[in-house]
C-alpha cells in the first residue's frame, strides 16, 4: 500500500464528514445567491469589521434579491434584507418561530450561558415567560433617579480618568460604560446595586467582561460542533465553567444582597422583574431552571443594548461637533436640574440623535433565531423549506439606498422630522416596514425598548451638559467582525464643561421623581 493511498483512507472518512457538515443543503431556495462560506469564517484570521464584510460581500446580493444562503453558527440558513421579507418573518411568529440556541445548538456554551429565556422562546414557554416579566419590563413608572445619579457619577469617572491621562490623549470608554450599564440594570430591574460603579474590581464586572472576552470565539461560533468535544479544546472546558460561576455567584448576589426597595418609603410601586420571577418560582408556576435562565438573559441584555448604544454615541457624537453643540443647546435651554422621563421625551433634537444612532449602529445587528415550522413563502416569493433556519440583518436594512435614500449611510438626525410626534410616527412607520428594526417588530419586539430610550435620553442630557468631548486623533474607526455592532476600542478625550456641584447638584430626593411615560412608542 502506498503512502498516498494510506493517507487517502485515513483521510477520506474527514472529507466526507466536513462536507456533510458544510455543504447547502439542497433544499434551500436555489434561486437565491449563496455567499462563500469563507465571508463567514473571516472573523478568524482577518481584522475586517463587518461593515467592511457587509459591503463588500452582502450589500449587492442583498439588496438586489432581499434574501441569501448564508452559513450562520455551523448551519446554513437564509439571511433577509429586504423590508416585504422581515415583515412577513416578524409578523408570523407560528411559521417563522423563535428558535434560540437551546434548541438550535443546546450542547454549546452559548447556550449553556443563555438558556430558555422570554427572548428565544416560543409558544407556551413564552406566553408564561411573558405573562411573569412584561410587567417589569414595560412599566410606564420606572424610577429616573437611578439613571441620573449613574450617569452623574459616570460623569466624574471619566473626567477623572482624563486627569490621569497624558494630555491630547484619550480615555477608553468601554470600561466605564460597562460599569455603568450594570449598575442601572441592576437598580431598575433586580433591585440591587452592583456597585460597579464604586469598585472596578468587583467581581460580577470582572467575571463578565472575562465571559465576553473569552467565550464568543469565532471558531466556536461558526462550528458550534466543537463545543461537543471540551476534552479536546481546554479553554472550552473553562467557559463551561466560567458560565456556571456567573450563574451561581449571580443568583447568589441576588439572594444575599439588601434589596433597594425596601430602603424605599416613599410608596412607590417597586416591582422589578426579579419581584415577579421569585414570585413565579415560588408559586410553582416556573422552574429552578426556567427563573435561572431568565434571570440571566435579564441581567445580560438589559445591560448590553445600552452599552453598546453608548459606544456609538461617543463615537458618533464625538466626530459630529455640530451635533454636539446643538444637543448641548437644547439641553441647556431647558434649565432642568434633575431630568426626568418628561423632560427628555419632549426634546425633540435628542430624541432624533437616539433614533438616529439606533439606525446606523443597531446594538444587535444581526442574529439567526427563526426556524420555519412548516413549508412557506416568504413575502410571497421565496420559497422556505420547513426546518429552515432564518437570519436577519439589521444593518443591511438600516443603510440599504432603497430604504433610507442616497446618504442612507451618513449621521443625519434631521431625516425624522422636526417635532417628536413627527419623529415618533416614522420610528412606528419604519417599524412596521421592516426598514427599521433595532428593536425587532411585530409580536416579538423587544419589551425593554422604551427603557432603552430613556435610559439613553437621560444619559445624554447628563453628559452632554457636563462635558465637552472628542475622539482621540489617534483612534481608528472599527467594528467587530460579527454580531454585536458598536466601535471597538473608542479613546475619547474629555474636556469638563461645569462643575455638577456648579449646577447645584444634588441626589435626586422622592420629590424629584417624574415617571416615564412612554410616549416613544
Amino acid at each position: 500500500m502506498t503512502l498516498i493511498t494510506s493517507a487517502f483512507i485515513v483521510l477520506a472518512p474527514f472529507a466526507v464528514l466536513l462536507w456533510w457538515k458544510i455543504h447547502i443543503p439542497f433544499s434551500l431556495p436555489r434561486k437565491l445567491p449563496s455567499i462563500p462560506i469563507y465571508v463567514s469564517l473571516l472573523g478568524l484570521w482577518s481584522n475586517l469589521g463587518q461593515d467592511e464584510i457587509y459591503d463588500r460581500w452582502l450589500r449587492k446580493p442583498l439588496e438586489e434579491h432581499g434574501a441569501v444562503r448564508y452559513w450562520f453558527a455551523g448551519q446554513w440558513s437564509v439571511l433577509v434584507t429586504r423590508p416585504q421579507y422581515l415583515t412577513d418573518l416578524f409578523r408570523n411568529e407560528n411559521i417563522y418561530a423563535k428558535a434560540g440556541n437551546h434548541k438550535k445548538i443546546p450542547w454549546t456554551v452559548t447556550a449553556n450561558l443563555l438558556g430558555d429565556n422570554i427572548i428565544s422562546s416560543h409558544g407556551e414557554n413564552w406566553r408564561l415567560y411573558t405573562s411573569i416579566m412584561k410587567p417589569g419590563l414595560t412599566k410606564r413608572n420606572f424610577d429616573c433617579r437611578p439613571l441620573v445619579n449613574s450617569s452623574r457619577k459616570l460623569v466624574r469617572l471619566f473626567l477623572h480618568a482624563q486627569s490621569q491621562t497624558a494630555t491630547g490623549k484619550g480615555v477608553l470608554v468601554n470600561p466605564y460604560i460597562l460599569r455603568y450599564a450594570i449598575s442601572v440594570m441592576g437598580q431598575s430591574f433586580l433591585d440591587i446595586d452592583f456597585r460597579c460603579l464604586d469598585d472596578p474590581k468587583n467581581q460580577i464586572l470582572e467575571i463578565q467582561t472575562t465571559i465576553k472576552q473569552s467565550i464568543f470565539k469565532p471558531l466556536f461560533l461558526n462550528f458550534p460542533f466543537l463545543d461537543e468535544y471540551p476534552a479536546i479544546f481546554p479553554s472550552r472546558q473553562r467557559a463551561f465553567t466560567m458560565v456556571r460561576q456567573f450563574e451561581s455567584l449571580l443568583c447568589e448576589l441576588i439572594h444575599n444582597r439588601p434589596r433597594l426597595s425596601s430602603e424605599k418609603s416613599n410608596g412607590q410601586d417597586n416591582d422589578q422583574v426579579i419581584h415577579m420571577l421569585e414570585k413565579a418560582l415560588k408559586e410553582g408556576r416556573i422552574t429552578e431552571k426556567q427563573y435561572r435562565d431568565n434571570l440571566k438573559i435579564t441581567f445580560i441584555v438589559a445591560h448590553e443594548n445600552t452599552q453598546l448604544l453608548l459606544n456609538s454615541m461617543f463615537y458618533q457624537v464625538g466626530v459630529s461637533q455640530d451635533v454636539q453643540d446643538k444637543l448641548r443647546s437644547e439641553i441647556n435651554a431647558t434649565n432642568i436640574m434633575n431630568p426626568t422621563g418628561d423632560t427628555v421625551n419632549k426634546l425633540p433634537y435628542l430624541t432624533s440623535v437616539i433614533y438616529e444612532l439606533l439606525r446606523l449602529f443597531p446594538p444587535i445587528s444581526q442574529l439567526a433565531n427563526r426556524i420555519c415550522t412548516t413549508n412557506s413563502l416568504l413575502g410571497d416569493e421565496v420559497p422556505i423549506p420547513h426546518g429552515t433556519y432564518l437570519a436577519w440583518n439589521a444593518f443591511g436594512a438600516h443603510t440599504s439606498p432603497a430604504n433610507w435614500g442616497p446618504r442612507a449611510r451618513e449621521f443625519i438626525p434631521e431625516r425624522w422630522g422636526s417635532t417628536v410626534e413627527e419623529m415618533q410616527l416614522k420610528f412606528r412607520r419604519e417599524t412596521i416596514r421592516g426598514t427599521f428594526i433595532p428593536f425587532n417588530a411585530h409580536t416579538r419586539k423587544c419589551l425593554g425598548q422604551a427603557f432603552v430610550l430613556l435610559q439613553m435620553k437621560i444619559a445624554v442630557f447628563e453628559l452632554v451638559r457636563s462635558m465637552r468631548w472628542k475622539v482621540d486623533p489617534e483612534y481608528k474607526f472599527k467594528l467587530p467582525g460579527g454580531g454585536v455592532l458598536a466601535p471597538v476600542g473608542c479613546k475619547i478625550i474629555f474636556e469638563e464643561i461645569q462643575t455638577l456641584e456648579e449646577m447645584g447638584e444634588t441626589t435626586a430626593g422622592a420629590g424629584d421623581v417624574s415617571m416615564y411615560d412612554g410616549g416613544d412608542l
